[in-house]
């Protein structure tokens, strides 16, 4: 029987600029496929400065209609701080709808016992007001964010009548400045790809390298933007050739590569566009 085909993932150096905490089945998938990952977080998260806002939502949180949950990260701050004022609630007897913007965040919400009750189709914040549309009319609304978030989607909910509870669930804080090392590695070309999940890691990479270097890396390696809003912020800093995965699960993620490799002949297509 024939030995399987090495990926076209083998052997290349993969740069994570998301957190190691929130990478590691991405991590794991591209290891099997022979592939090197490199982790070189670009965005940090840290404690409200404030946390009464929050915690005074969390102890109504069964009175609210909906929570939305734009990203994992909100999902785990939420859980843990109900865990630290004794509010189980994940576990309380009446919960309000829940719907999340992406399928990560619905598998970071039912890891933490949610039932979700909507996934956006478009994996935007505002999108997700869209298409819950008139659901949303006269409900309440608790939506638990960084302190860094962009405020189109609370404008666009309250737009369709909704009640809107937004609160500083976490802050987004760039790294340190012992990353710069790191980042100087990747722009010799010391790597064959780099992940961006977010614009905030995109301008912290800029910030560190300088900002010219994105448009002279995109001839260099492939730079892969993980949604529309990433994709924005790399053309912003002069990028106009990226990857594109299909969503922000970690199998999209890996699949966008492969096919770009595949298509470059360096071991885009759809679901792994090259742009």
């Amino acid at each position: 029987m024939p030995e399987a085909a090495p990926s076209p993932l083998a052997g290349k150096r993969v740069v994570i600029t998301r957190a190691a905490l929130q990478s590691s089945e991405l991590v794991e998938r591209l290891a099997q496929r022979g592939a090197i990952p490199i982790s070189l977080p670009l965005v940090s998260f840290a404690a409200p400065e404030d946390y009464g806002p929050f915690d005074a939502a969390l102890r109504e949180f069964e009175k609210f209609d909906w929570a939305l949950f734009t990203s994992a990260n909100a999902v785990r701050s939420v859980v843990m701080r109900s865990k630290v004022l004794r509010r189980d609630v994940d576990a309380s007897a009446k919960h309000p709808h829940v719907a999340v913007v992406g399928p990560a965040t619905r598998e970071e919400a039912e890891k933490a016992s949610f039932s979700v009750d909507y996934v956006a189709r478009t994996h935007l914040g505002v999108a997700l007001a869209e298409e819950l549309g008139e659901r949303l009319r006269a409900q309440s609304v608790f939506l638990p964010r960084s302190d860094r978030a962009n405020p189109d989607l609370p404008a666009a909910l309250r737009r369709l009548g909704a009640q809107v509870t937004e609160v500083v669930a976490y802050r987004t804080v760039r790294p340190s400045d012992t990353e710069q090392e790191r980042v100087e590695r990747v722009v010799r070309g010391q790597t064959d790809a780099v992940l961006f999940f977010s614009p905030t890691a995109v301008h912290n990479f800029a910030e560190l390298a300088g900002r010219e270097q994105l448009g002279v890396l995109q001839n260099m390696l492939a730079l892969l933007a993980i949604g529309p809003i990433t994709a924005g912020a790399l053309r912003e800093s002069g990028v106009q050739r990226m990857v594109m995965a299909a969503d922000t699960t970690a199998s999209a993620v890996v699949d966008a590569l492969e096919r770009h490799f595949v298509g470059t002949g360096k071991h885009s297509a759809a679901g792994a566009r090259q742009e």
